[in-house]
């Protein structure tokens, strides 16, 4: 009885922290909010995110550093590279002085402060149109939201991070005769196929990585197109660390060479 007790007090409090700006009846996960108080921006939930990237109609900002910008961040944000004294004024210079443009910013999730001190600091400078995506880049990957690299992001993950797995999502003929060094081939057309047969224990040589889903997976192709492609197909599949590359796979073999 006391662990049923401690059960529901834990899933009443999970429910507290997460609500949404609408009425319960329409509560689900991708309406989901902080629902923070006494906060001088307000929130977007991921479905409302998804939205506003698909209509384009507000400016989307990582405040996190530009080293994980690099390495991960949402497809079609961007990054204030400016010291800490000058990021007002490139926000006034990239939305042409309008400050009444619609501002959108995120950072690592629900404790990071980033987003939140940069909003208030946007709020102090008269902007008057800024959200926060406070759920971060943590929950837009949990929930399958593709991920785009930097080639910067993808040389220096080459160099350090030993587990992660690249896949190139050409054609079979288009990998044999050049890919990235250590690199895996699947596409997006067998995905599925590919999926069910790892599971069976019938692949033996596995492209996607079955020790732990949380690996980190680059994705590139001959062009964005086809790298995103796979990066949508993966995002109703268990694997949540994944990026895709926005060029063809040619630029990245040019700056990994020789390593």
């Amino acid at each position: 009885m006391k662990s049923f007790l401690i059960a529901c007090v834990s899933a009443m409090a999970v429910a507290a922290t997460f609500t949404t700006p609408a009425s319960a009846q329409q509560a689900g996960i991708l309406q989901a909010t902080l629902a923070e108080t006494s906060q001088k921006t307000g929130e977007v939930s991921t479905g409302e995110l998804r939205q506003i990237l698909a209509d384009r109609s507000a400016t989307v900002i990582d405040t996190r550093t530009r080293e994980e910008f690099d390495a991960g961040h949402i497809p079609g944000a961007r990054h204030i590279d400016a010291p800490p004294s000058e990021r007002i004024k490139a926000v006034e210079r990239l939305v042409n002085g309008n400050k009444s443009a619609a501002l959108i910013l995120y950072c690592n999730g629900p404790f990071c402060q980033a987003s939140r001190r940069f909003a208030d600091e946007l709020v102090a400078a008269n902007f008057n149109n800024v959200r926060r995506y406070q759920l971060g880049i943590p929950i837009w990957r949990a929930l399958g939201g593709p991920t785009e690299i930097e080639l910067s992001g993808i040389a220096r993950i080459y160099g350090v991070d030993r587990t992660a797995v690249f896949i190139d999502v050409r054609d079979a003929d288009e990998f044999s005769k050049s890919s990235i060094r250590g690199a895996r081939n699947l596409r997006p057309d067998n995905l599925d196929a590919t999926i069910k047969q790892m599971m069976s224990g019938q692949l033996k040589d596995a492209p996607l990585p079955l020790d732990d889903f949380n690996r980190r997976i680059v994705l590139v192709g001959r062009d964005a197109a086809q790298a995103r492609k796979m990066a949508d197909a993966m995002s109703t599949r268990p694997w949540h660390n994944v990026a895709f590359f926005s060029a063809g796979i040619e630029m990245v073999t040019a700056r990994l060479k020789g390593k």
